[in-house]
């Protein structure tokens, strides 16, 4: 995954710096484009930085926060959630790190177990104590020293089971942990999802838990070589061609000495102990780790899914400097564990920095044939997914993976795979071919402009689900072959000021796919969930307390569809900075560069040398 809340923290950190430019110029939020007969609303609004939804089969739906709330609504139609657990003093919320996976079992709520991965922060003289957190914070950090990028803040990682208190929505408040290790160096490639498979084992993936700066091979950290990698051990120093710490770990396998790690893995366990299952194709092996172990060698699987009536895994891995992999593991349980290559090969080629270091890790693998186990489908960051399309290139970040399985879309759809980027704020359709896999040669974009999708679902009704990380909210895309939903656009001046507060709306840029259909409009102006507060086109708002403000806009058509479109407004109690008086037209343009640099520092598909993470900010 992409350095999610590092872009959030510097953003906030370039807005008071540059006067908080975005807040002096009209700012606009509008409606992704889908194919006719598609339409895209707001299931749910409100939320901080949500990571992954899952929906009960009794009809609650649960959301997951980065912080480490969970979250349950009772229905699609309700507005307001209940707080199931709270993990936010264990969680490591720093960056990548945070709450990133939430399932619950295939049989809930009978068996009322829910399950999590997350980064855990933990002190090792006091396990009670987080380590670089502060107990019940939202949001944490990494202290310099030792340094996100420099040294790292070394913590670990966690699958737990939670337990649905009965006849309620909250959890009994216990945590079995069934795995616990993961051990991760810098803020990046962290603990991704948890799922069952259609064989009712427990899937969970993890990525690599190195750096994104440089070619890390375990040469950095004080002390060196904080996790203990071989062959060298805390404190030892890391060198080729022996070396086996940093990316290696996603090796692990295959080093010469030492236990196996779950850096870069699928595991496979049993949801009521962690344990490896006893059709573990590495059953037999005398390490604990390496019997869970059913695929391995990626940089971050962030997200992975099952293609429905198969046990096929499909992995979304995310790549360093060039390319984005789909990885397919037909059958998990067969003898062979298939390795993906990370960080010998990224994409379809030999990762070219990892490659010049000569690492026997690296070299052995590359000399044996068949090792490597190309990935299904792989893009390129600097050439589109879909020609022609409107999906920007560069940044990259496979953030999520779907099977269509019915429902109301057309046939065509039937099996279809459904990937996101949440870079290039696009998800893409992947249709089955002759031999019943989705083929390549049919992709096409299925939504463009989408609004931070970090995870892909399929909800009631077949619909897709997607989590809206940026905008906190968990969006539907629906299809009717007849009347369509309005497309709802907002546009607000300004974004952030001081008390009082004069900001003016204008949702009159909404249009309708329907030719003749008229538009009524009603504003939530207060952020306090009800509609009502004005009910034009254009209006405006005195705010009056300082809060951050979700303003949502519902525009509705004659025949009844509507749409809803959110917008967050900061009020803060004092000017944030004085007014510049630069003119607009530079103000944009800056914005526009402090946000691309950061963002391409926060997803870190720069060589080290294009974009180091100790170099001082500027436009790339």
């Amino acid at each position: 995954m992409r350095k999610l809340d590092k872009l959030v923290f510097l953003w906030v950190g370039a807005c008071t710096a540059l006067t908080c430019l975005l807040g002096l110029i009209t700012h606009t939020v509008q409606a992704a484009t889908l194919p006719a007969g598609f339409s895209e609303s707001v299931a749910f609004s409100g939320l901080t930085q949500p990571t992954t939804v899952r929906f009960s089969p009794d009809g609650r739906v649960f959301v997951a926060e980065k912080s480490g709330l969970i979250k349950v609504f009772a229905n699609l139609s309700a507005t307001t959630p209940t707080i199931f657990h709270d993990l936010r003093t264990n969680v490591h919320n720093f960056w990548d790190r945070g709450l990133m996976g939430l399932e619950l079992h295939p049989n809930f709520p009978t068996i009322p177990y829910v399950y999590v991965v997350y980064t855990y922060d933990k002190d090792p003289s006091n396990p009670q104590v987080p380590r670089w957190g502060t107990p019940g914070a939202t949001s944490d950090g990494c202290p310099n020293p030792p340094g996100a990028t420099s040294d790292g803040c070394v913590v670990s990682g966690r699958l737990s089971q939670l337990e649905l208190s009965s006849g309620s929505n909250i959890s009994t408040g216990t945590e079995i942990v069934l795995v616990e290790g993961w051990g991760q160096q810098y803020p990046s490639h962290t603990i991704d999802t948890v799922m069952f498979g259609p064989d009712g084992a427990l899937y969970a993936s993890a990525g690599d838990g190195a750096s994104f700066s440089f070619a890390d091979y375990g040469q950095d950290g004080n002390p060196l070589n904080p996790l203990g990698d071989t062959p060298v051990g805390i404190g030892g120093v890391q060198t080729p061609p022996t070396a086996e710490g940093g990316a290696t770990r996603a090796q692990s396998l295959r080093r010469v000495n030492g236990p196996a790690v779950l850096n870069g893995t699928i595991i496979r366990v049993d949801p009521f102990t962690g344990a490896a299952l006893a059709d573990n194709p590495l059953f037999s092996s005398a390490d604990p780790n390496a019997r869970r172990i059913v695929g391995y060698g990626f940089r971050n699987p962030f997200r992975f899914t099952f293609r429905p009536g198969t046990n096929e895994v499909w992995i979304g891995d995310v790549g360093w400097n060039t390319w984005e992999e789909i990885d397919r593991i037909p059958n998990p349980l067969t003898s062979l564990v298939h390795n993906f290559g990370w960080p010998c090969y990224e994409g379809p080629n030999r990762q070219a920095s990892y490659d010049a270091i000569n690492l026997n890790i690296c070299e052995t693998l590359y000399a044996m044939a068949g090792g490597h186990t190309a990935p299904y489908f792989a893009y390129s960051h600097n050439q589109p997914v879909v020609a022609g399309e409107t999906c920007p290139t560069g940044s990259s970040g496979i953030t999520g993976l779907a099977f269509n399985q019915g429902g109301t879309y057309p046939a065509s759809y039937q099996g279809a795979l459904f990937f996101a980027d949440y870079s290039r704020q696009c998800i893409w359709s992947m249709f089955i071919g002759a031999n019943g896999l989705p083929d390549p040669a049919t992709k096409g974009t299925f939504v463009a402009g989408a609004a931070g999708p970090v995870d892909l679902q399929i909800g009631p009704g077949g619909d897709l689900f997607y989590v809206d990380f940026t905008g906190g909210a968990i969006r539907r895309i629906q299809y009717t072959s007849g009347n369509q939903a309005p497309n709802v656009v907002i546009q607000a001046t300004p974004l952030a000021g001081a008390l009082p507060l004069n900001v003016t709306f204008d949702g009159s840029a909404s249009s309708d796919p329907n030719a003749g259909d008229t538009l009524t409009y009603s504003w939530d102006l207060n952020g306090d969930g009800l509609f009502g507060d004005a009910i034009t086109a254009q209006t405006s708002f005195i705010y009056t307390q300082a809060n951050l403000y979700n303003v949502r806009l519902k525009v509705t058509d004659n025949h009844g569809a509507s749409n809803i479109e959110s917008i967050s407004i900061k009020a803060a109690d004092r000017a944030l900075h004085e007014t510049s008086t630069i003119g607009s037209s530079a103000v944009v343009a800056i914005a526009s560069c402090w946000f691309r640099r950061l963002w391409l520092t926060a997803t870190r598909h720069r060589s080290p040398s294009a974009c180091s993470s100790r170099e001082k900010p500027s436009c790339c």
